[in-house]
């Protein structure tokens, strides 16, 4: 793997990446609650045939009420558009009382949803690099003040060094963060986990039946692992190896994020494709688990 450019463009590239995790975009903004509440209202009865058990349905939490709380941060209510994040809670599936595992989870747009959907007996474990606080700034300690998401856990490591017990989390999710296993600036050389090591470890903490969900921007077929450090892009294919390695096998996929208009040459952060990007969102299962 090729090292990144200097240090200092160390910031601009992260911080775009995990940009995409906040509420800072003036094109998000621009879309408004109504356009936000529209999608909620359009998408509600498209969901309700989720085909559970009547006891899973029964802890089911009401994803388009959580979408809809009065006290949801506006900033982040202005990225649902975009973001579709009931049809991604829907494709979740998470259920009162689960723990999750959240890698980079930026400064915690999908920490917020996931922590209201899982309590009051559940956790939410909110992972990010330490190297991430130049950036995040004091983001994660404003959505976190004064303990308005009690259930939340806030984890600062690598990767592959996650502090949780093996069989812990029903959920992990890694959303727009994958590529960065191939992101090595300057001042992290080694970058931020060995990408198969992360994968074993990853199926490690999931409970027996639990889901690996990935969620990131798509590159080309074929284009080389690279492409994580350089567009913040990575073909799939790649994801779907790793994982299969790491004794994990795909449960199923969502085309909801796919935009084949997409300019995979350009950066993530290009003014031309940002917050605009072709994303896969993939589920994963313990090989055993998809064999019974």
């Amino acid at each position: 793997m090729k090292k990144l450019i200097a240090s200092g463009l160390l910031l601009g590239l992260l911080a775009a990446c995990t940009a995409e995790q906040s509420g800072q975009d003036t094109q998000a903004e621009s879309s408004g609650n109504a356009e936000s509440a529209t999608n909620v209202a359009e998408n509600a009865e498209a969901v309700a045939d989720d085909g559970l058990s009547p006891a899973a349905r029964a802890n089911r939490p009401d994803y388009a009420a959580i979408l809809a709380a009065e006290d949801r941060p506006e900033a982040d209510r202005a990225l649902d558009p975009m973001r579709k994040p009931l049809e991604v809670m829907e494709f979740i599936g998470l259920q009162r009382g689960w723990s999750v595992l959240e890698l980079e989870a930026g400064d915690g747009y999908y920490t917020e949803l996931f922590s209201r959907a899982v309590e009051p007996a559940g956790v939410v474990y909110m992972q990010n690099p330490v190297e991430f606080d130049s950036f995040l700034g004091d983001s994660v300690e404003k959505r976190l003040a004064d303990n308005r998401l009690r259930n939340v856990r806030v984890l600062k490591s690598d990767f592959d060094e996650v502090p949780i017990n093996s069989e812990t989390a029903q959920i992990i999710t890694w959303i727009l963060g994958p590529h960065e296993l191939w992101f090595q600036p300057d001042n992290k050389p080694e970058g931020f986990g060995d990408p198969l090591e992360t994968f074993s470890r990853l199926k490690d903490m999931l409970t027996p039946n639990g889901q690996l969900i990935v969620l990131d921007h798509a590159a080309a077929p074929g284009t080389p692992e690279t492409s994580g450090g350089t567009t913040h892009r990575i073909d799939p294919a790649i994801i779907i190896d790793l994982a299969e390695q790491a004794g994990l096998g795909v449960y199923k996929q969502s085309d909801i994020l796919r935009n084949p208009e997409d300019d995979y040459e350009k950066p993530v952060f290009d003014p031309d494709v940002r917050r605009k990007t072709d994303r896969f969102l993939i589920s994963f299962k313990r090989k055993e688990a998809l064999e019974e």
